[in-house]
This record gives structure tokens, C-alpha cells and sequence, in this order.
């Protein structure tokens, strides 16, 4: 019988393993991904990554491995206006510095984090398998056991499930979600351009949703482009040239030539936070317990918040010898946790209704507000700390740059 099992090989999974068997080697964690094996290097997107979660990176000993290819992000501005609109000015704009030569975040390519996350589950001698979902859950006094689609079961001490915003484990567990649909998707690819961004991502509300240009290396970028449903489908299906003369409206000319070079894909939006995030020698982290807007940009570092909490949670518990899939122990994990989830949900739901809109009264009061904000350099400062994670007061010790 395994000590942990987590059903779900994405980057929140991953690390889970990597935090708990690092930090408690005697610990026997295995990891259950659906997908087959490889298919992870074929991932062209991108992600944002918080400078308190770099910190954790680098606990793991894998940020001199992913350093090489991730691009800091040196400046972020902030803009509101219609697509008709000639000029768009700037309302707001950050600065990227947390500290001295320190970002307040960095663009990741997913293939670079996730390979070193693989790595380390390797050399921890954590066993990845392929290719299986679950099927089924029974819980037991002193254990939980998943069914697998290849027929086969697997007992553990604790199960954590990291498999996405779509669950099947939440739902065999009999966890109940707050959701609705926002009736947007977020195109996702990744461009090419001709003059250097440096290091600058840009966030332009448009009266469909936010549309994100995110700095990757290479004169590259990331984005992430909002757009009611079917418009979001229509320009996903339509040939390159129809898709790069939309593009080129929203992105405008700065950067010079345009051409896409990464997959086109469109992901339904959508708010969906779990009722609990634990139940008898269960628990839920990253999106299969929250899954948020990304006006944000705060998805995966809140699963990141969730890993490190997590394994705070269940390796002290180790250490003191208690039950670690003991409902007593997941429910700190969960009290440290949904506040901040539930905070999160809320503040990015009111901000996609807020800017994904051009009623003119509202455009009005949230530029006034955006001006505000950008004069005042202390709260500014104080924005960029809490975007970052390096002023939160109840960060676990990972994210504070501390092994466990």
C-alpha cells in the first residue's frame, strides 16, 4: 500500500509528489496520469509564474534547469478600450521588480517545467504511471482504494486528486462545486514578431475580455485572448491568414510582423470552486478544486499555493506520527486554503464582468480607478507584492523560499 497517490501528471500533481517525497524521503508516493506517456513534450503553451513559486522551484533544486528558458517579466501595462479605437492609452502600468533583479513573475514554457518536475520525481524515485484514469474510489477506515481503466486498483494511505476542473476523483468522492459559465473562451497560442518586447506583457480590456501578451524568449509571446464562445471557435477553426488579420487588430503594430507559431486553441471559461477540498483520506488541489477566470493570471500559482500547503500539512503530520489521510489533518490543509481560493474566485469574477463590457458609465469609473491606482506608488507596490506572493503572511514555507 502506497503512503500517497495523486491522480493527475500536470504541473500541480507533479510537484505535490516532489514536495512531499523530498521533504519526507521515507514516504512511498506514486503518481496516475491519463494521458500517454510523451504527450507532455507536444504542450506549446506557456505559463506565468510567481516569484514565490520560483522560490519553491528552486527548493525542488530544478529552477537552474528551467532558468535558461524563462523570461522574466520586466514591466506590465495596463489598457482600456475599444477595438475601434485608434490609440490605446495606457491606464496603468507595473514595474517588474519585487526586490533587487528579483521579477515579479516569469513566462515558462509548460515543456521546460514540466520535464524538470519529471526529473525530480525520477531521481526521488517517484513511479510515473501512463495512460490510466480513474474508474472508481472506495474509501476505507485506514485506506483508500482507485479503480483504473486497465482494470487494476491501487491502495494508499491519502489520494490526491490533481486531475483538472473536470474531475471524475471529485465526483466519486461525492464533492459538490459552485459553477457557472461565463459564455467566453481563451484562445491560446503563441506568436512570432518581428522587434523585441523586452520583457514587457501587456493586458488590453476589450469589450469581449481581456486580451493578455505575455514576453517568452526568442522574440516571442504568449497569448491569452478572451472571446465569447463562438467567436472563439470561429477564429480557432478559420486558416491562418483570416486568424493572423484578427490577431493583428487586437495586437496591434508595435512589434512588427506577425506569424503564428504555436497551436490555436480555445478553452471554455468558466468559475467552478469545490464545497470542500478534503474528505476521508482525500483531498483536491489545483483546478480540481478552483477554477478561475485567467484575467488574473493567478490559476496555476494558486495550485502552486495548494501544493505547498498541502505538503506542509501532511509531512508535519508524517513527522509527529500521525494518520496523514486522517480527515483531522486534510481539514488544516482546507482551512488554509479556501479563504484565499474563494477570495480569488471572487475578485476575478468581478473583474471579467467589470471589463468584459463597454457600457460607458463603467468604462468611465473603472478608467478613473485604473488612473488612480497608477499614481499612487505605494499601492502600487502593494498590488504587485500580493500579485507575486512575497507579502502574503500565511505563505507556506516553500513559497517562502524554506524547505519543510
Amino acid at each position: 500500500m502506497l503512503d500517497m497517490l495523486v491522480v493527475g501528471g500536470g504541473y500541480v500533481g507533479l510537484s505535490v509528489a516532489v514536495a512531499v517525497k523530498q521533504a519526507a524521503p521515507h514516504l512511498s508516493v506514486a503518481v496516475v496520469e491519463a494521458a500517454p506517456e510523451h504527450v507532455w513534450k507536444k504542450d506549446m503553451r506557456a505559463s506565468a509564474i510567481i516569484a514565490a513559486a520560483t522560490k519553491m522551484l528552486e527548493i525542488f533544486g530544478i529552477w537552474d534547469e528551467i532558468a535558461p528558458e524563462a523570461q522574466p517579466i520586466n514591466r506590465m501595462i495596463v489598457t482600456d478600450s475599444k477595438m475601434s479605437d485608434p490609440v490605446r492609452p495606457i491606464f496603468l502600468t507595473f514595474d517588474g521588480d519585487v526586490a533587487d533583479n528579483t521579477p515579479f513573475a516569469h513566462m515558462i514554457p509548460n515543456v521546460a517545467m514540466v520535464g524538470a518536475l519529471r526529473g525530480a520525481c525520477e531521481r526521488l524515485g517517484i513511479e510515473i504511471r501512463h495512460g490510466l484514469s480513474a474508474t472508481g474510489l472506495k474509501t476505507g477506515d485506514t485506506d483508500i482504494e482507485v479503480s483504473l481503466s486497465d482494470g487494476s486498483a491501487l491502495q494508499s494511505r491519502l489520494l490526491v486528486a490533481c486531475d483538472g476542473v473536470r474531475s471524475r476523483l471529485r465526483d466519486f468522492a461525492g464533492i459538490k462545486t459552485v459553477t457557472w459559465d461565463y459564455g467566453q473562451s481563451g484562445i491560446v497560442t503563441t506568436v512570432e514578431h518581428e522587434r523585441p518586447h523586452n520583457g514587457c506583457a501587456e493586458e488590453h480590456f476589450l469589450p469581449s475580455g481581456p486580451f493578455a501578451i505575455l514576453p517568452l524568449r526568442n522574440n516571442r509571446s504568449s497569448l491569452v485572448w478572451t472571446e465569447r464562445t463562438n467567436d472563439a471557435n470561429r477564429l480557432v477553426a478559420a486558416d491562418d491568414l483570416v486568424f493572423e488579420e484578427e490577431l493583428e487588430r487586437r495586437f496591434g503594430h508595435k512589434l512588427g510582423a506577425l506569424k503564428v507559431v504555436g497551436d490555436k486553441r480555445a478553452f471554455p471559461l468558466g468559475l467552478t470552486l469545490a464545497r470542500s477540498f478534503v474528505a476521508p483520506r482525500f483531498a483536491l488541489a489545483g483546478d480540481a478544486a478552483h477554477g478561475i477566470h485567467p484575467i488574473s493570471g493567478q490559476g496555476l500559482n494558486l495550485g502552486f499555493k495548494d501544493v505547498a500547503a498541502l505538503a506542509e500539512t501532511i509531512v508535519e503530520a508524517d513527522r509527529l506520527g500521525l494518520d496523514i489521510g486522517a480527515i483531522n489533518i486534510l481539514e488544516r490543509y482546507q482551512s488554509w486554503r479556501r479563504f484565499d481560493t474563494f477570495r480569488m474566485g471572487v475578485t476575478t469574477d468581478v473583474l471579467n464582468r467589470l471589463f468584459s463590457n463597454d457600457a460607458a458609465p463603467i468604462r468611465i469609473a473603472r478608467d478613473f480607478g485604473l488612473g488612480i491606482v497608477d499614481r499612487l506608488p505605494g499601492l502600487k507596490s502593494f498590488f504587485i507584492g500580493q500579485a507575486a506572493g512575497t507579502t502574503a503572511k500565511d505563505n507556506p514555507r516553500l513559497l517562502a523560499g524554506e524547505t519543510i
